[in-house]
């Protein structure tokens, strides 16, 4: 989804979440085992590389978030989730979203830099590798739009600062092409074809996750690269507009791209109950579709989830999407809304006989090729 930045936000990550589990000592997923989960799942997750891509760090922008040193319980839920990475990443849609993209990356970056002892910020594929070998949270710098990209040289100066994924347009049109919630779908613009060329040219992933059907088939067509949908489910279970029609998950697999399977309560299911098996029944679609090489995870939420949020700020955030996006009393999926909600969709993984092998190439495995494959130094 994610939330839109907006000034009047509050912070709450809150303490929400279960009582951690595990000692300072335990890195990312490293939980010890409790009697909620399997030791096989526990076990799957410890030895994973976890990569949520797309999962922002807060689901505010204020400086509440990302100004503070963490509390040690939000600490140790980070230390106990599960997951390595987070592709900290939200919608811009200001009339000003260059600057406001430099902020958020600076905000950002300057968290990670307070927090140093336990996160680090992530620039090349092998980044990854070295956070999950020393204990520390990585975070994905990216935007859930492409308005920052006032010209083709910025998508330069934007890879030079940290950026390593940026969605080519949010719901709504924009310069590059058409949003999922358009009435209609123009697909890529010639401004659209060059940044998609010039993102190719630096290394930097291109999500299409929020683009509409035709946008969505013409960017997977333009780009000499795979690219990703991050956070998106599947339309032939769920009839949303925000969702994948089997046409584009094909093509995106047949150039070597990796789906995310959300989380979101309205783009899992359309009627209750809403649960994280169902989650899972996108991720056996994508596999009987297109194999296993091709998905992956991409929660669309923090930690603690949107339900979290007080009511006030929940109903903010509403507005800012049309009537079509279904909304429903809750926006998180049963069983996997809350802090180590990896390690229940790992155990929903299991009961499905999915292999351990299998488990970690979701959990972040497949993630973790597409993006050493497309990832470069910045020269």
């Amino acid at each position: 989804m994610s939330a839109i930045p907006h000034p009047n936000r509050r912070t709450i990550l809150g303490s929400a979440g279960l009582a951690a589990a595990a000692t300072a000592l335990l890195g990312p997923g490293a939980l010890a085992t409790p009697t909620r989960y399997s030791r096989r799942a526990v076990a799957v997750v410890n030895r994973s590389l976890v990569i949520d891509m797309l999962a922002p760090l807060s689901l505010t922008n204020t400086p509440d978030s990302y100004a503070q040193h963490l509390s040690p319980a939000k600490l140790d839920d980070y230390r106990t989730c599960g997951i390595t990475a987070f592709h900290n990443s939200v919608g811009f849609n200001g009339s000003d979203a260059y600057a406001e993209v430099l902020a958020y990356f600076a905000a950002w970056s300057g968290f990670v830099g307070r927090n140093s002892d336990h996160f680090t910020l992530v620039s090349l594929a092998e980044d990854l590798d070295r956070a999950k070998r020393s204990g520390k949270i990585a975070m994905i710098h990216g935007v859930q739009n492409a308005d920052h990209f006032r010209t083709v040289d910025d998508v330069r100066t934007f890879y030079e600062i940290g950026q390593r994924v940026s969605q080519i347009t949010y719901n709504r049109q924009n310069l590059l092409g058409s949003g999922s919630t358009e009435r209609v779908d123009g697909g890529i613009t010639d401004f659209g074809a060059a940044i998609i060329a010039q993102m190719n040219k630096v290394g930097m992933l291109i999500d299409v996750s929020h683009s509409g059907d035709r946008t969505t088939l013409e960017a997977i067509e333009i780009s000499t690269q795979p690219i990703a949908f991050t956070h998106a489910n599947c339309r032939a279970l769920n009839n949303h507009p925000r969702l994948k029609t089997d046409e584009a998950i094909r093509k995106l697999a047949a150039k070597g791209g990796v789906m995310g399977i959300t989380g979101v309560r309205m783009f899992v299911r359309d009627r209750e109950p809403t649960t994280v098996e169902h989650i899972v029944d996108h991720i056996d679609h994508v596999v009987g579709l297109v194999g296993i090489d091709h998905v992956g995870i991409g929660s669309d939420c923090d930690l603690y989830g949107y339900d979290k949020m007080p009511d006030a700020e929940n109903r903010e955030l509403r507005s800012h999407y049309k009537t079509s996006y279904a909304f429903r009393s809750r926006l998180d999926t049963d069983g996997y809304d809350h802090p180590r909600k990896v390690f229940d969709l790992t155990e929903a993984l299991i009961r499905r006989g999915y292999s351990d092998a299998n488990i970690a190439a979701i959990l972040g495995g497949n993630f973790r090729r597409l993006l050493g494959s497309v990832w470069k130094a910045p020269v």
